[in-house]
């Protein structure tokens, strides 16, 4: 791609964070009257460039956060500062314009496109509502097409005239990317763009992303349930749990020497692709409890091999332990213990 960002692109310092939230809280009306807490409090910046992993169980709320991000809809509570500006305070024409910036990659990649449509009409129609005043003229936004799909891997010529059906799951990824990317934004938001796509190609698109990522200067928030997928792809690390951040920490960090033991029990549940490598006999205990009515004190307490007392009664407050490791928890793991085999 040749053309540039839009004009009205608020810019700041690369000093302070491209995306700042705060004590996010998402909530959903439920029967008889109940609120399922799905984010509680969450708060995280994400710096220019950075690639934030979001990882946890089914039900943790990772997607509600990468959707209240989006203000899609918005949070019950919290801010979201993108780019220096408060999205939550933001409406009409002004939020339109600064969702231009910050593009959503989902999971299922061929249900999130139009059956309908070509690909290039697809990929028209997001220029023709939100793209810069540089495409104004139809043939600047074909060979914008043709660029776009060429950078994702795919033949502009082949591709531009078929529809989604035609394609394979990994192929509806790569177009649903050129589709976040040719607004050319500062931040995409990935909720589990691999779960759906085989083991080998899920390897081609995280790949793809990182190329991207530098090529673009392009900030990640990418979402996923898989800590092997996130490990080849982050560089901090937040695990959910219930709603809450158990555990925010660089990449390397969390996975050598994880604090939380929800963290811990995570990490050893990852199969490691070496037959010698005996099976650890480690497994979270007991279900996820209801976000109808989550545990008192600490969330996690009711499946934790270390919960007291104290546990129950005060709610663990997310704290420092090494420069950039933060972890929510009353008896975190000692970080100078030995660690099994690598995962």
């Amino acid at each position: 791609m040749t053309y540039a960002m839009p004009s009205d692109t608020t810019t700041t310092s690369h000093d302070q964070p491209l995306l700042s939230a705060s004590n996010i809280v998402v909530e959903y009306p439920s029967r008889g009257g109940q609120r399922v807490s799905a984010v509680a409090g969450v708060s995280f910046d994400l710096r220019h460039g950075e690639t934030i992993g979001v990882v946890g169980e089914s039900g943790c709320g990772k997607s509600s956060l990468g959707r209240a991000v989006m203000q899609l809809p918005r949070p019950t509570s919290g801010s979201v500062v993108f780019a220096g500006a408060d999205l939550t305070q933001q409406r009409g024409r002004s939020l339109r314009r600064a969702r231009v910036q910050m593009q959503m990659v989902f999971q299922d990649p061929i249900s999130s496109l139009n059956p309908k449509r070509s690909v290039q009409d697809i990929l028209l129609e997001a220029l023709a509502v939100a793209g810069p005043a540089s495409l104004s003229r139809q043939t600047d936004r074909l060979d914008a097409v043709h660029n776009i799909l060429a950078e994702v891997g795919l033949d502009p010529v082949a591709a531009a005239s078929r529809r989604p059906h035609e394609f394979s799951g990994g192929q509806c990824q790569r177009i649903c990317i050129a589709r976040a990317l040719i607004l050319a934004p500062r931040l995409m938001i990935c909720d589990e763009p691999v779960s759906a796509l085989d083991v080998s190609v899920q390897a081609q698109i995280l790949n793809l992303l990182q190329d991207l990522k530098a090529k673009y200067s392009l900030s990640l928030l990418f979402i996923s349930h898989d800590l092997a997928v996130v490990k080849h792809i982050a560089d901090r690390v937040m695990v959910m749990y219930l709603g809450k951040v158990c555990e925010l920490a660089p990449a390397d960090d969390m996975y050598r020497r994880p604090q939380h033991p929800y963290s811990d029990l995570l990490l050893q549940s990852v199969a490691v692709p070496d037959p010698s490598v005996p099976i650890s006999p480690t497994s979270i205990g007991g279900d996820l409890p209801s976000p109808l009515n989550p545990p008192s004190g600490c969330r996690f307490r009711t499946r934790c091999p270390f919960a007291s007392a104290v546990c129950a009664e005060r709610e663990p407050e997310l704290r420092e332990t090494s420069p950039g490791h933060f972890v929510a928890c009353h008896h975190p793991l000692d970080p100078v213990r030995p660690v099994g085999p690598s995962t």
